[in-house]
């Protein structure tokens, strides 16, 4: 079996456990919880199975690289670092509803990277701007970041249907919304989420800048996926001050990790096929 094969196994294992959690929040099916997890700690471990495979045939076929170099090993490698995040939050909060708003997130990750047209899935060579020691740690720590700010908006969603829920106020297990964690509760791990992804951007944006010196011979060069990384870093900064500053919470929170990941989802994806510049390899 190669990796092609678990990593499409991985696919429709999320998948399954995405149903299998809204089932649990839809239905108030609260047995399912622990299938729900099994199916997806399994589908992490094969994910995981499928990159350290993945990486080892780059070596096989003379490349020898991390799978981390183009659009399609980015992708896995975004949903595997999100569900790694909502497992950890699973294991510290003791709440699988979470799962039904963050583990989606891994699977349409997945989907696009195996079903999407016009992404190149094979391991090719690595062009020279990718040629640099500075590449695991530049990718890592952006991923790490996106992927907590995945998991922020969807905790922002979480906390925006139960705020605006009729039952909010009687949080019993009665009701659909009963089932979602106390508002309180939905929004510190919503601010946790957005500090520690901001801290990993924070690092991922020092070490691109580091790499982009070796291989282009200058820190800072406005290229649009450094501009957009930049505009992302301000949404979050604001955010984070403003919390601390002025007491934001709650559905100001929630909206703005929303808002917040459609700007990392532009400088992830849109910066990639819709702007041109030094990152446009990204694309293939």
């Amino acid at each position: 079996m190669n990796s092609s094969q678990l990593l499409g196994i991985t696919t429709f294992s999320y998948l399954f456990a995405s149903i299998l959690y809204a089932i649990i929040f839809i239905f108030k099916a609260k047995k399912l919880g622990i299938v729900a997890t099994f199916f997806t700690i399994t589908a992490f471990l094969i994910q995981t199975a499928g990159l350290f495979l993945r990486w080892k045939e780059s070596y096989e076929i003379g490349y020898g690289h991390a799978p981390l170099t183009n659009m399609y090993e980015s992708v896995v490698f975004f949903a595997w670092v999100i569900t790694l995040l909502y497992l950890l939050v699973e294991w510290k909060f003791k709440t699988r509803i979470i799962g039904t708003f963050t583990v989606p997130f891994a699977f349409l990750a997945m989907a696009y990277g195996s079903f999407a047209t016009g992404i190149n899935k094979e391991i090719s060579p690595l062009v020279p701007a990718l040629q640099s020691n500075w590449l695991l740690a530049h990718v890592i720590t952006c991923f790490i970041g996106y992927a907590a700010f995945a998991l922020a908006a969807g905790l922002g969603v979480m906390y925006l249907i139960k705020n605006t829920s009729t039952s909010k106020a009687t949080t019993n297990d009665e009701t659909i919304i009963g089932t979602l964690p106390a508002l309180q509760v939905i929004d510190d791990i919503i601010h946790k989420s957005m500090v520690f992804g901001f801290l990993w951007l924070s690092v991922g944006i020092i070490t691109g800048a580091i790499w982009a010196d070796s291989a282009w011979g200058t820190y800072w060069s406005w290229d649009p996926k450094e501009t957009w990384s930049l505009i992302t870093w301000f949404i979050y900064a604001i955010t984070l001050h403003a919390r601390y500053t002025r007491g934001w919470g709650g559905v100001r929170i929630a909206w703005l990790a929303i808002f917040g990941f459609f700007a990392v989802l532009f400088t992830y994806y849109g910066v990639n096929f819709l702007l041109s510049g030094l990152h446009s390899y990204g694309s293939s």
